[in-house]
Order: structure tokens, then C-alpha cells, then sequence
């Protein structure tokens, strides 16, 4: 994703949502960022938590979604993924 893209897919965000960052499996890669989405982040430690949806959506349970991939006790939060 080029710097411009990102620009787009940022301008309709709310500037208070956390950002989080998924990582690789050995946590000490580098990827190109794939996607993002806005859900719900629950921290675990400082550095480690949990990310589900904030709320369940008609078009969220035609993806197959259900009430357990909401995470009632997260902060708004808009979770980056990388290409790998």
C-alpha cells in the first residue's frame, strides 16, 4: 500500500480510535501493509492483546460472524494488517 492509499483509507477514520499493528509469527519481520479494519482491541500485557469486532453487523454475520467475535470490554481501535 502506497503512502497516498493509506492517506484514502485514513480521512474518514475517527482520529481517536488506537491504531494496532498485527504482527508476524516470529514478531521480528517487516511486511507491507495489506489491509486495516476498524474493531475493538482488549490489551493483555503493554505490548500484547486481543482485537474482535466492536459490534455485530448484518453485513458482519453474512461473513459468518457471530456474537462471540464481538469483544464487549475493547477500546475502539483500528487494527493494521500486513501482507504476511
Amino acid at each position: 500500500m502506497k503512502v497516498r492509499d493509506l492517506i484514502e483509507e485514513l480521512k474518514d477514520v475517527d482520529p481517536d480510535r488506537e491504531v494496532i499493528m498485527a504482527k508476524d509469527s516470529e514478531g521480528n519481520g517487516h511486511s507491507p501493509l495489506d489491509s486495516m479494519w476498524e474493531g475493538a482491541y482488549k490489551a493483555e500485557t503493554t505490548w500484547f492483546g486481543e482485537v474482535g469486532l466492536e459490534t455485530l453487523t448484518e453485513e458482519d454475520r453474512k461473513q459468518g460472524f457471530c456474537e462471540l467475535d464481538v469483544l464487549k470490554e475493547g477500546i475502539k481501535a483500528l487494527i493494521l494488517v500486513p501482507t504476511n
